[in-house]
């Protein structure tokens, strides 16, 4: 069972600055992890290996100080990582990014056949949850989408069910392999990284891959080229004035609370007393 995982270094949300004339996000100073929602898709990918045996190779795309993303992943227990770098692969939207992500997973599939690949729902900085969907069309994968747990794994059948999470319920879902597979949160617990594993990843040649090397040849579709993605603005927030309003109720009672709560709402909002009181009829 060969398993590759995409992940992405993102900057720490809770530290994210926007800077006040070219409304881009400033990355200076600012702490970089792994993508939140990547751990959930590692560390999925291995409990497969530890059941099924096989291997986890991750990749990421991005500059060289991307490198320490994947020796932590490499610390978490993965066997392999491939660094995708190239000065061509700058300013690239998802649609790019999904394009250099499928050459190099063709590549690896040289190597080595894999039987699935695994992302995260969506990146904590541009919260699109467009590039697993891109990778999996590009590379014609049956695509499962908001995975919240596989169920079962036949990999002499070439058969996969698992369960994902839509809309009014959970779909139980049944395809076969190849697959990509994008992660929800809270699917798991990351693990914690062994002591060789630790060592491991600390001395572990990472491999880096250039344009060449990840199999691309139509420059045209990388980078700002092959980015038809425009951002107009990028700002943060304001801060909302008001203060958080504090309701007490003599008896202080669950019952009384809610009344008083519901009272509250209609007095602030009469729209919503209007709504409760047609849905009570």
């Amino acid at each position: 069972m060969h398993s590759v995982v995409c992940i992405k270094q993102v900057p720490d949300s809770a530290q994210i600055r926007i800077h006040p004339v070219t409304n881009t996000i400033m990355r200076q100073g600012v702490p970089a992890i792994i993508n939140p929602y990547d751990l959930f898709a590692l560390e999925e990918a291995l409990r497969l290996r530890d059941h099924f045996g096989g291997k986890v190779t991750v990749i990421t795309m991005g500059p060289s100080q991307a490198e320490p993303a994947l020796r932590k992943a490499l610390a978490y227990g993965a066997d392999d990582a491939i660094l995708i770098t190239d000065k061509s692969f700058a300013g690239a939207d998802t649609l790019a990014t999904s394009y250099v992500l499928a050459a190099a997973i063709r590549q690896i599939a040289r190597e080595e056949p894999v039987n699935m690949v695994f992302t995260g729902k969506q990146t904590i900085d541009g919260d699109t949850a467009q590039v697993g969907p891109g990778v999996a069309k590009r590379l014609e994968l049956q695509l499962l989408t908001y995975v919240s747990r596989i169920v079962s794994v036949d990999p002499d059948k070439r058969e996969i069910v698992v369960e994902r999470r839509a809309e009014g319920g959970v779909q139980v879902l049944r395809t076969a392999l190849p697959c990509l597979i994008t992660m929800l949160e809270g699917s798991n617990a990351m693990r914690f990284g062994s002591m060789p594993d630790l060592f491991r990843a600390a001395l572990h040649p990472l491999r880096q891959w250039d344009r060449a090397a990840a199999g691309i040849e139509d420059v045209t579709k990388v980078g700002l080229k092959g980015s038809p993605t425009i951002v107009n603005k990028v700002f943060t927030p304001t801060p909302r004035a008001t203060k958080a309003e504090i309701i007490t109720v003599d008896g202080g009672s669950s019952q009384e609370l809610a009344v008083a709560l519901i009272a509250r709402l209609g007095t602030l909002f009469p729209q919503v007393e209007k709504e409760l009181a047609k849905r009570a009829r």
